[in-house]
């Protein structure tokens, strides 16, 4: 059985898209995308870090992304990252992360301060401005 010539383009059109590598996720400049490869000693420094434990699915999530890579532009003394949760579970769990967005900021490796919730432009400006000294 011989198979049709336009069958056969898109399947090598196919198989060129799976072969491609996956592109990594987008992050803004300045945010970083914290893993259990690179938790540890990102929040271990001595410089602040707020670290925004979120989800792709959370809509408070997606609301706050804006806002928090706006205002790591403002606090060049506090380190931003992020923690996706649901491909960082240990993570989570180590922090008793139970409800997204949530905000930690650590120190030497401390939890320093916690918000819940979207806390908006506000709460992210009241903890940078609390430790960025």
């Amino acid at each position: 059985m011989s198979e049709d010539p336009e069958i056969a383009k898109i399947m090598q059109r196919k198989m060129e898209e799976m072969l491609k590598p996956k592109a990594s996720p987008v992050i803004e400049p300045g945010i970083i995308d914290l893993n259990e490869s690179n938790f540890d000693q990102t929040v271990s420094a001595e410089k602040p870090t707020l670290v925004d434990f979120w989800a792709e699915w959370c809509g408070p999530c997606k609301s706050m992304h804006p806002i928090f890579e706006s205002l790591s532009k403002t606090y060049p003394n506090v380190k931003f990252a992020r923690v996706n949760v649901d491909q960082n579970q240990n993570i989570s769990t180590k922090y008793a992360v139970q409800s997204i967005p949530t905000f930690i900021m650590f120190k030497s490796g401390q939890i320093i301060d916690k918000m819940m919730g979207a806390v908006g432009a506000p709460g992210i400006h009241m903890i940078c401005k609390k430790h960025s000294n």
